[in-house]
């Protein structure tokens, strides 16, 4: 059959309390593909994750890549890719039928949840929107902020984190109190996400279980936290395991609030992806995307 191509959001996962749960789509694109690369991408080899998604629901051939979503930065990079890889096996899979309805389906979701050892950066790169990850009922949820807010990510420039690293960090055990902190914050959260509630969200996103541990090791992704939420941010938090950090604002107030982060950082300013992983042409004339 002729070749496939999906494109995948980056994602931000936990929001503060949702710690392995939470996950938002942000519009930095990976493209997965088969056959040979077009302009601007590279061939993915067998150790590359979207190759290997792609493998274990059963596609053949060749893949590329072509992204603009960093790597160890906190952005989903490696969710977003594994889910282009299992997106486009499983188009392969069907024939190339209904490919819009099929990178959707439970199976892709699967794959690249397994391999990634967490759902939430996958299952928000597949959806799309703001996500729950539970493995039996993923949840979308409803955004009714008006207008829709704008997310302000600043990443330091010369640091990254490894998932595995800062996971062996954290402790094994937690305090009750913190345990009901957090789902409190989450119920919040999520009421507020539904209500389009701004008032809500303000320390909705505080967190006792991940985010303090990890930004103890992040002292330039701390200061740029606090400097965001103190210039008005509706909230702020750790973006995955870091080093980024990313804001909802209003966009009247993302030039402002950019303004206001520390050097040292790129800062990038995003809307929250609503699509998720959908087919594309595999050439587009245009592209914006880098390579990784």
């Amino acid at each position: 059959m002729k070749s496939i191509a999906v494109r995948v959001p980056a994602s931000s996962a936990n929001l503060g309390p949702g710690f392995d749960v939470l996950g938002m789509a942000l519009d930095l694109p990976a493209d997965v593909g088969t056959g040979d690369p077009p302009p601007g991408a590279k061939a993915a080899d067998d150790h590359h994750p979207a190759m290997i998604a792609f493998r274990d629901l059963g596609g053949t051939g060749a893949l590329w890549v072509r992204t603009s979503i960093p790597m160890s930065r906190g952005l989903g990079y490696s969710g977003a890719v594994r889910v282009g890889g299992a997106a486009a096996a499983a188009i392969q899979r069907a024939g190339g039928r209904d490919a819009a309805e099929v990178v959707r389906g439970p199976d892709v979701l699967e794959v690249a949840a397994r391999l990634e050892g967490h759902g939430d950066n996958a299952l928000a790169s597949q959806r799309g929107g703001v996500t729950v990850y539970d493995h039996e009922r993923p949840v979308e949820l409803r955004l009714a902020f008006d207008p829709e807010p704008v997310v302000v990510a600043w990443s330091p420039i010369d640091v990254t984190a490894s998932t595995a690293r800062s996971r062996a960090a954290l402790p094994a055990a937690v305090d009750r109190a913190d345990a009901t902190f957090n789902v409190a914050r989450v119920a919040m959260l999520v009421a507020a996400f539904e209500r389009g509630d701004v008032d809500l969200l303000r320390g909705a996103m505080d967190d006792r279980l991940h985010q303090a541990a990890r930004l103890d090791t992040l002292p330039g992704s701390a200061a740029a936290l606090t400097a965001g939420v103190g210039a008005g941010a509706w909230a702020g938090w750790l973006s995955g395991s870091g080093p980024t950090v990313a804001f909802l604002c209003a966009p009247a107030d993302a030039t402002q609030l950019a303004g206001a982060l520390p050097p040292g950082g790129q800062v990038r300013t995003m809307e929250i992806d609503k699509s998720g992983v959908r087919p594309i042409d595999p050439e587009p004339r245009n592209s914006s995307a880098g390579v990784r």
